[in-house]
């Protein structure tokens, strides 16, 4: 589900400026289209995540970046695993 960028804001608790930095890094990948950012409840879970790490545990932006795609792999494959189990199931 879509949610505006100032819920988006409010909810993460970051502001504008380090929302754009991070969407920068590619640390949160909203969708686009050609007049606006969609941003998702999903990408509220990464903002705390990243918080998280910054704030909370002291991680530096290397050490987010490995996090993070470390991360994406395990979804990537977590959802390979899902479809191959769906084939091998015949469904």
């Amino acid at each position: 589900m879509n949610i505006d960028l100032e819920e988006f804001l409010s909810q993460s608790g970051i502001r504008r400026e380090t929302l754009t930095v991070w969407i920068e890094r590619a640390w949160i990948t909203p969708a686009r289209t050609a007049s606006r950012v969609e941003l998702t409840e999903i990408d509220v879970a990464r903002a705390y995540l990243v918080r998280d790490l910054s704030d909370d545990l002291g991680v530096n932006e290397e050490g987010i970046d490995v996090a993070l795609h470390l991360i994406d792999q395990i979804h990537g494959l977590r959802r390979l695993l899902a479809q191959l189990r769906g084939e091998i199931k015949g469904e």
